[in-house]
């Protein structure tokens, strides 16, 4: 079952996807917790996983980076009451 919605919005159609939203901010969390690690203990959590800048962790930086500008979406549809 998909948990898909249509909303109009500013003159156009948007189509939500919660799994999207949850997964997007799931992997934000992660990635928060990372920098965390990386400011209070100096330990990089990616690097030591997949290795310094190897291909691995070079797509799950971009992944949480891709997944961070998604979740500054959340504040538009705060802000509309959804």
């Amino acid at each position: 079952m998909k948990e898909y919605t249509l909303h109009f919005h500013k003159g156009g159609f948007i189509m939500g996807n919660r799994w999207l939203d949850y997964s997007a901010l799931a992997i934000t969390v992660i990635g928060a917790v990372n920098w965390g690690l990386i400011g209070f203990l100096e330990f990089d959590l990616v690097a030591w996983l997949f290795g310094n800048l190897t291909w691995v962790s070079r797509i799950v930086y971009a992944l949480v980076g891709i997944c961070g500008l998604y979740c500054l979406t959340f504040y538009g549809r705060i802000c509309d009451g959804e």
